[in-house]
């Protein structure tokens, strides 16, 4: 059975994405390839925000937004999509109409919940790619194990004080090597000890940190709806924003014991 025609960029469409379209390595296949996505972003916090505008920024036609926060005032020093304004509403609505004013192509579905077992299962499947901007331990796993369960690809940040690390998790498919690609549980088996990780309200971190980070969670899923460059698969990204370094570290599918 064939493929879907792409879709078609409207006019107005083919101006706002100029600057992708000349690029070899977009071009207007590239740019429809953005349109058709569906992406969704779990959170609209720090990382989720920066996620969020570069890619309705970007064009991507779809975005899913889960989240059941609302604004408060002191999300506003890292949080950029929301504004003053917002606080006291629901930051999937808020998140929302900040996409509309950027850019009105792009449809928001907005999941006011919070990601559980119960629901994890279909909220993924309805998306071609999953990005995790979440800010605690349960959550990630949760969304690591589905994404791998509903054979779709992840892109999974985390931040704390001046550090942040992002990877790429593949549901399938080998490397060059023909190795398997790991999961997530391959680079950390388990989450750590209730307490033992500090969470941002405890320990603090740095507003443009999460921009940093969430900003290349962005290039990650633009990379991987395209079809362009190397993502972020079996290696590890860490970012010392107080050194201003950045390294990788690589890491391989475990032994079955």
């Amino acid at each position: 059975m064939a493929e879907p025609a792409p879709p078609p960029l409207s006019p107005d469409e083919i101006q706002r994405y100029a600057r992708h379209i000349v690029l070899p390595e977009v071009g207007g296949p590239g740019q429809q390839k953005l349109k058709a996505a569906r992406v969704l972003v779990i959170g609209a916090g720090g990382l989720g925000a920066p996620v969020i505008a570069y890619l309705a920024a970007a064009g991507v036609g779809t975005i899913g937004i889960v989240d059941d926060d609302i604004v408060s005032l002191s999300n506003l020093q890292r949080q950029v999509i929301h504004r003053t304004a917002s606080i006291g509403i629901a930051k999937t609505e808020s998140a929302a109409q900040s996409v509309q004013a950027l850019n009105d192509n792009v449809e928001i579905v907005q999941h006011q919940t919070r990601l559980d077992s119960e629901n994890a299962q279909s909220l993924l499947a309805g998306y071609d790619l999953v990005i995790d901007g979440s800010d605690n331990f349960d959550t990630r796993y949760l969304a690591a194990d589905t994404a791998l369960g509903v054979k779709i690809p992840l892109v999974t940040g985390a931040v704390g004080r001046f550090d942040g690390s992002l990877t790429v998790i593949l549901p399938d498919g080998v490397d060059a090597k023909g190795r398997t690609h790991p999961s997530f549980r391959d680079l950390f088996p388990e989450p750590p000890p209730a307490g033992l990780v500090p969470s941002c309200a405890e320990a603090g971190v740095v507003g443009a940190l999460t921009g940093v980070i969430g900003t290349l969670q962005a290039m990650e899923a633009i990379k991987l709806i395209t079809g362009i460059g190397e993502p972020l698969v079996g290696r590890l990204l860490l970012y010392d924003a107080l050194g201003a370094r950045f390294d990788v570290m690589r890491y391989r599918k475990a032994p079955v014991a």
